[in-house]
């Protein structure tokens, strides 16, 4: 049994939401750059100005988009780890002393009230129980002009590939420019609603473009992105070849008589940062 005191988990929070949020990813910045090589007219433009964003915003350790987001946290936690003190309260913790120090923008207020909580608590918490006596966390801060655009589709069995298809390209082109393409759509196909929705949600953490080990959902990520890319939308919706960076999709078993999808909606700045314990 090893033992993590939730000191160390909030700290490591609270540095994993300023790094996602003023640092984008390698794997993102590579694929912006390819797609500015290819892209042509405004949209070569605006690559280009989303790149250089990137960079100063990294230099600078300041936020790459003003809307610093809702923290989502992945925790992958070893089953024969023992946590001294609350998991729940030490990732509020790191949040809140994340936001703060980072001067990053708070913007979590009460559903209904609409009052906000001060320090972009509460965090939205994933649990998952794995082997081994470690814990992972990943700490995704997600802007709500991509995540109001997402939609989940309580589609009929007999509706099948199409239907998802169908699904996903609708959910793209509805969003436009709001979703501050180009894009990463994250797919989750089956399970429940909440299942498929969550699914889809942890596909925007895969490697950015990184194939399915799934031949069907890799075969209906390559088509996907082709009739995404086809609409011609483009970065920030002024037109252009690249209105998704990638399409990651991922399966799981449903029952008999549904198919759920869901389609989580990523502007360009795919932002998350990994801590290990």
């Amino acid at each position: 049994m090893r033992i993590i005191q939730a000191a160390a988990i909030a700290q490591a929070v609270r540095d994993a939401c300023i790094e996602a949020c003023c640092a984008l990813p390698a794997d993102v910045l590579a694929a912006l750059t390819q797609a500015e090589a290819a892209e042509e007219g405004p949209g070569k433009a605006v690559l280009s100005q989303l790149l250089e964003n990137a960079a100063l915003a990294r230099a600078a350790c300041r936020p790459c988009c003003q809307d610093t987001g809702m923290a989502v946290v992945f925790v992958d936690l070893g089953q024969d780890v023992q946590i001294v003190g609350s998991l729940e309260a030490a990732v509020n913790a790191g949040v809140s002393a994340g936001y703060r120090e980072g001067y990053l923008r708070k913007s979590v207020v009460s559903a209904l009230g609409r009052k906000n909580t001060g320090d972009n608590t509460p965090a939205v918490l994933h649990l998952r129980l794995v082997e081994g006596d470690s814990l992972e966390l990943t700490v995704a801060p997600k802007g709500f002009g991509s995540e109001n655009m997402s939609r989940v589709y309580m589609l009929t069995p007999a509706q099948g590939e199409e239907g998802v298809l169908r699904a996903i390209l609708e959910t793209v082109v509805s969003a436009g420019a709001c979703a501050c393409p180009p894009c990463v759509v994250g797919v989750g196909i089956g399970s429940t609603m909440e299942g498929a929705a969550l699914l889809a949600k942890r596909q925007l953490l895969r490697p950015l473009g990184q194939p399915s080990p799934d031949p069907e959902a890799a075969r209906l990520e390559r088509e996907a992105l082709s009739r995404i890319n086809a609409t011609g939308i483009g970065p920030m919706g002024l037109g252009g070849k690249t209105t998704a960076l990638a399409v990651h999709v991922a399966q799981s078993p449903t029952h008999i008589a549904g198919l759920p999808v869901a389609i989580n909606m990523q502007c360009h700045a795919c932002r998350h940062a990994t801590r290990r314990l």
